[in-house]
């Protein structure tokens, strides 16, 4: 998974990534979607073992344009896990009282505790995008965030949170055919919005900002995958090993169980 790794402090041109790849599993759609349904067995009893275990912190970013599938990843590579030990929060407009306080402030409101696995479908990371895009803020403010935000997942880290982040990787074209489809259906019309157009004009303007974020906010305690999700199928199973693969490095363990359990009997 080393190939989809954005290195630390490497410029990133997102031109030289592939959205289409799929060079780590050539087997094909069908094999691949096999291979999801071990992975999701896999990850089930990973996550199972964590919440028993109650001691490590998993903390999952999901970013993308719009349409790019951080809905459908966590549809389909948390199929099956149990809903007590994972938590998704979703980073919308910030309410009032919210803009009250400083940027992060709603944020670490909702960071994983032990034996828990929280997803942020998007994150912290639209105060350096979407603030950026549409000058939200001025420059001299959110050029800052990129180092208050290092410095937070750092302090995350070193309470024992473990930080994976995905940057879901589309193309305008495959944008186009996606927004198109949730256009022409009507059980997925509810999920299109007319200003997912006036965003689509920006796209150039995102692929910058992304290349910034992917480039200063990469580090060793909180790395970013540039995950190639075109082909939907793929992305989940990238993902998916990759979040496998990581629980596994952890070396979990069940909770050391009473003494004399053998002896008893339940009448």
């Amino acid at each position: 998974m080393k190939q989809y790794l954005a290195k630390f402090r490497t410029k990133i041109n997102l031109s030289d990534w592939n959205p289409n790849d799929k060079t780590y599993f050539e087997s094909g759609k069908e094999a691949g979607k096999l291979r999801l349904v071990e992975l999701n067995n896999e990850l089930m009893a990973l996550q199972d073992m964590l919440y028993a275990e109650h001691k490590h912190k998993i903390l999952i970013v999901l970013q993308g344009m719009d349409s790019s599938g951080k809905d459908g990843t966590i549809k389909h590579v948390f199929r099956g896990v149990n809903p007590q030990g994972v938590r998704i929060a979703n980073f919308k407009v910030p309410t009032e009282i919210e803009l009250d306080h400083d940027y992060l402030w709603r944020v670490h409101k909702q960071v994983p505790g032990k034996g828990e696995i929280a997803i942020f479908n998007r994150s912290h990371y639209e105060d350096v995008l979407v603030v950026r895009v549409h000058e939200l803020v001025p420059r001299n403010i959110w050029s800052k965030r990129y180092s208050q935000i290092n410095s937070f997942e750092k302090l995350l880290s070193d309470e024992g949170t473990i930080i994976i982040k995905f940057f879901l990787y589309i193309d305008l074209n495959e944008q186009k055919e996606r927004l198109q489809a949730r256009l022409d259906d009507p059980n997925k019309q509810w999920k299109f919005r007319k200003g997912d157009l006036e965003e689509r004009k920006l796209w150039p303007k995102y692929i910058e900002a992304y290349e910034d974020v992917l480039a200063k906010t990469s580090t060793r305690n909180a790395p970013w995958y540039v995950i190639p999700s075109n082909r939907k199928w793929y992305r989940n199973l990238v993902i998916g090993s990759i979040l496998v693969e990581t629980l596994k490095n952890i070396n979990m363990s069940y909770p050391e169980t009473e003494e004399d359990l053998n002896e008893i009997v339940i009448d």
